[in-house]
C-alpha cells in the first residue's frame, strides 16, 4: 500500500509539474501574444488621439468662428437699429428748426426753449456719431442731393439748403436737399 501511495504521489507530482510546464508555456506564449497585441493597440489609439485632436481642433474653430459671425451679426444689428432710430429724430431736428425760423427775430422764452431743445437734440445725436454734412466744400453727389438750379450761385456751388444732411459714423444717413447753381 506505502508502495501504491507513492506511485501515486509520484505520478501526481508528475502531473502537476506538467501541469506547471504548460502553464508556464502558454502565459509565455501570452505574453508574447500580448506584447504584439499590446504594440497594436497603442498604434490604434495613437490614431484615434490624432484623429480626436483633429475633430476637437475643427469644433474649437467652428466655434470661434460661430462667435465671430454672431459678433459682426450684432454690430450690424445695432448699426441698423441706430441708424433707423437716427433717421427718425431727424424729423424732430427739421420740426424744431422751422420752429425756429417762423419765430423769426423775436426773442421769448418759448424761442429759448426750443433753441435749447435742438441743442440738446443735436448733442445727443453726435454723441451716437450723427453728424450734418459738410456744405462748405461745395456740391457733392455722394453727399447731396440736387432738387433744383439756384440761378444767382455759380456752377458747382451750393445755394440754399432746403433740407440739411447727416452722416452716421461716416456713411451717409440723408443727403442733403439742395438748390446748385449751373
Amino acid at each position: 500500500m506505502a508502495a501504491e501511495q507513492n506511485e501515486q504521489a509520484q505520478d501526481l507530482g508528475q502531473e502537476q509539474a506538467d501541469q506547471q510546464t504548460v502553464q508556464t508555456q502558454a502565459e509565455t506564449e501570452q505574453a508574447e501574444v500580448s506584447v504584439e497585441d499590446l504594440q497594436a493597440q497603442i498604434t490604434n489609439l495613437t490614431e484615434s488621439l490624432k484623429l480626436e485632436k483633429a475633430r476637437t481642433a475643427n469644433a474649437v474653430y467652428e466655434a470661434q468662428k460661430s462667435v465671430e459671425r454672431i459678433q459682426r451679426d450684432a454690430e450690424k444689428h445695432k448699426e441698423t437699429v441706430i441708424e433707423k432710430f437716427a433717421k427718425e429724430l431727424l424729423d424732430t431736428v427739421d420740426n424744431l428748426e422751422r420752429a425756429i425760423q417762423a419765430a423769426g427775430d423775436t426773442e421769448s422764452p418759448l424761442l429759448e426753449g426750443v433753441q435749447l431743445t435742438l441743442k440738446s437734440l443735436l448733442t445727443t445725436l453726435e454723441k451716437f456719431g450723427v453728424v450734418e454734412v459738410n456744405m462748405s466744400n461745395g456740391f457733392n453727389a455722394d453727399l447731396h442731393q440736387a432738387v433744383g438750379i439756384a440761378p444767382d450761385v455759380k456752377a458747382g456751388e451750393i445755394g440754399t439748403v432746403l433740407q440739411k444732411g447727416y452722416t452716421l459714423s461716416n456713411r451717409l444717413l440723408r443727403p442733403a436737399m439742395v438748390l446748385v447753381g449751373q
